[in-house]
């Protein structure tokens, strides 16, 4: 199956220091955008053992790392397409650009 997400946070925008300056803590960019995904992916049930992730990134314009899209959307995914980012055995990543419909599409198989 494949989950189509949208477009996350810049991965530079994911921290910032807490007001009491004592930690650091999620944005709340960052948090909303955990929130959109868990709200998409609500109706999964996560899968356990080790997994495969086939993931197209198709970014709103030229520029950004395809490392630093993939730390955002995987994170946001974990609980939802498996229990634990730690069950990720293999990733096959690729990039595109579709400035009018920047989104992430997921595939996650069982190994």
């Amino acid at each position: 199956m494949i989950y189509t997400l949208p477009y996350p946070t810049s991965v530079n925008r994911l921290w910032t220091i807490a007001k009491n300056a004592r930690r650091i803590v999620p944005t709340k960019g960052a948090r909303y955008y955990k929130q959109e995904v868990g709200w998409l992916l609500a109706e999964t049930d996560p899968l356990s053992g080790m997994v495969m992730l086939t993931i197209r990134v198709y970014r709103p314009r030229k520029a950004g790392d395809l490392d630093n899209v993939l730390k955002v959307a995987l994170d946001a995914c974990e609980g939802y397409l498996y229990v634990n980012d730690k069950q990720i055995e293999e990733i096959h990543a690729y990039r595109f650009d579709d400035k009018h419909n920047p989104r992430i599409e997921i595939e996650v198989k069982k190994l």
